[in-house]
């Protein structure tokens, strides 16, 4: 009996898969094609309401990317590491919050704010997620 919840379970949520990749709008599929090609094992999920993301490989590391219904890039996010931060950046982290070391760090380019980059840190059983702007200057994404 447990086979057979086990079993239905899966085709349930592979099923569920298949429906979210299908509804994703095709301008911002092709939109993505074009901007990343070769990418592999692309799964998209519904953001918000005019907002699609896609979580993928690519060149051998794991990236997300949003796009617009209408297909228009609003951001991708990519692994960093401390040391590839610009120094205004690792200054001004180090300053601020003496002591810490991020959990992990990520490159987000936007459409509209640039280049930010956010670092990810425990604060006691939470995780706080900090943001940067390249000149150092702590911001909200």
């Amino acid at each position: 009996m447990k086979k057979i919840i086990f079993a239905a379970m899966a085709l349930l949520c592979a099923y569920a898969t298949s429906f979210a990749q299908s509804k994703t709008p095709t301008a911002a599929t092709t939109a993505f094609n074009q901007k990343f090609p070769n990418a592999t094992k692309v799964k998209w999920d519904k953001e918000s309401s005019n907002n699609y993301e896609a979580e993928f490989e690519w060149k051998g590391e794991k990236y997300s990317a949003n796009f617009s219904e209408k297909g228009e890039w609003l951001e991708t996010e990519s692994p960093f590491s401390f040391n590839q931060l610009p120094e205004k950046v690792q200054t001004a982290f180090t300053n601020s919050h003496k002591g810490k070391t991020p959990k992990a760090v990520s490159k987000i380019e936007t459409s509209k704010q640039g280049t930010i980059y956010e670092l990810e840190i425990s604060k006691g059983m939470k995780t706080v997620e900090l943001f940067y702007k390249q000149d150092g200057t702590e911001t909200k994404e």
